[in-house]
C-alpha cells in the first residue's frame, strides 16, 4: 500500500540534468527534471506530479533535438526470478530496468534458449517489446509472454499477452495508442531448455565454422553474434550512435521486379507472396551515403544503416542529415525509409 503523500514526490526530482550520459548518441540536452525510478513507489509518486513524463531505459534508441521539458524518468526497476518451469521450459520475470545484454548473458550462461540471436542488442529489458527487438532471424516476441506496464494516464498497472502487444517489424501498440502512457515494468519471457537453434540468417553459421564449434550451444551462439556485431558496428562507449536509424523497407513484389534491371545485384529476402524487404543499408550506400560526415555527423563507415556522432554533433545535425539520407533513397528509388530511433 502506498503511504507516501506531501511533498515526498518532489524529492525524487533533480533539476536541469545533462542527459549525455544517458543516450547513446551522446548527444548532450539538459533535462528539467529528472527522476529515477527503483520502485513501484517512487513510479506512482511521479507519475502523480503536474509535469509531463518521458520515459528513459538505456538511451539506446533516441536522439535528441532540444531541451527536454517536464520530467524524465529513467526507469532503473531491477531484478528476475523464475515463475515456474517444466521440463521443456521456463518462465522468466525479468524487471524492465535490468540491462538487456546482461539478461541474455544470464539466459545463456543458465543453458536457457531463445534469446541468444539478440545478444548484445544495447538498451533495456524495458524497451524490448516496444520495438519488438530482432536481430539474425529472431525476435523477441517470439519469447515474450506478458508485458506489465503502468497507465500513466488511468493510473493503474495493466498486464498485456503476447497478441495484446500487436507486435510487428520493430513494432507494438506501445509506439501507438500506449506511446508516451505506459511505463513498462516487468516482463515474462518462456526460454527453452531444448532449445531449436537459429543459425541460418547473416554470418552465424561461418562465425561458429571460424570459432571452431562443432556442436552449437545457446552460449556458442551468443558469442557468434557478439562476434558479428562488434566488427560490423560501432561501440557506443568510443562512438555515439543508436544502431540502426533506418527500419529495412518492405515493398511490393511488382516493385521490386521492376528495380531489378538497373539494380540487378539488389538484395532482398521474401516476406510473403506478394512483399519483399530490401536492406535500407544497400539503398543507402548506394546512394553514396555510407561513410559520409558532415561536421561530426556521419554515416558509419562499415555499416551505412548506423548514423553517428563523432563527438559534438547536436542532435538537431543528425537529425536533418537522416532526412537528406530518406529523400535521396526516395528520389533514387522509390523507396520510403522509416526511422526506428525515436526523436525527442
Amino acid at each position: 500500500m502506498r503511504t507516501r503523500r506531501g511533498l515526498y514526490p518532489y524529492m525524487l526530482l533533480q533539476q536541469n540534468i545533462h542527459l549525455k550520459p544517458f543516450n547513446t548518441f551522446g548527444i548532450d540536452e539538459v533535462a528539467e527534471y529528472f527522476a529515477t525510478i527503483s520502485d513501484l513507489d517512487d513510479l506512482q509518486d511521479v507519475a502523480d506530479l503536474p509535469y509531463k513524463l518521458q520515459v528513459l531505459g538505456g538511451g539506446s534508441n533516441i536522439l535528441l533535438t532540444a531541451p527536454v521539458q517536464g520530467v524524465v524518468a529513467h526507469n532503473a526497476l531491477k531484478g528476475h526470478s523464475v515463475l515456474r518451469e517444466d521440463a521443456h521450459n521456463v518462465w522468466l520475470q525479468v524487471q524492465a530496468g535490468e540491462v538487456w545484454h546482461d539478461l541474455v548473458l544470464y539466459a545463456t550462461g543458465m543453458g536457457w534458449g531463445g534469446i541468444e540471436n539478440l545478444a548484445l542488442i544495447p538498451g533495456t529489458v524495458g524497451a524490448a517489446p516496444i520495438q519488438n527487438i530482432g536481430a539474425y532471424g529472431a525476435e523477441v516476441r517470439e519469447v515474450l509472454e506478458e508485458v506489465t506496464f503502468y497507465h500513466l494516464q488511468d493510473k493503474t498497472f495493466v498486464t498485456y499477452g503476447n497478441a495484446d502487444c500487436r507486435f510487428g517489424y520493430r513494432d507494438s501498440v506501445f509506439k501507438h495508442e500506449l506511446r508516451g502512457r505506459a511505463f513498462i515494468t516487468s516482463v515474462v519471457l518462456r526460454l527453452s531448455k531444448q532449445p531449436v537453434f537459429n543459425t541460418s540468417y547473416g554470418a552465424i553459421e561461418q562465425e561458429l565454422a571460424a570459432m571452431d564449434v562443432q556442436t552449437p550451444t545457446v552460449q556458442a551462439i551468443a558469442q557468434a553474434v557478439m562476434n558479428i556485431r562488434s566488427s560490423k558496428l560501432p561501440d557506443p562507449r568510443v562512438t555515439g550512435n543508436a544502431g540502426s536509424f533506418f527500419k529495412n523497407p518492405t515493398v511490393p513484389r511488382a516493385q521490386y521486379e521492376a528495380l531489378l534491371p538497373a539494380y540487378p545485384s539488389m538484395p532482398h529476402f521474401v516476406v510473403s507472396d506478394s512483399m519483399v524487404k530490401i536492406p535500407a543499408a544497400w539503398l543507402i550506400e548506394q546512394c553514396g551515403w555510407k561513410g559520409h560526415r558532415r561536421g561530426d555527423a556521419g554515416v558509419h563507415t562499415r555499416q551505412a544503416l548506423v548514423l553517428v556522432n563523432y563527438g559534438g554533433a547536436k542532435g538537431r545535425e543528425v537529425w536533418e542529415l537522416s532526412g537528406e539520407i530518406v529523400a535521396s533513397v526516395a528520389g533514387k528509388f522509390g523507396i520510403e525509409l522509416e526511422r526506428e530511433v525515436q526523436v525527442w
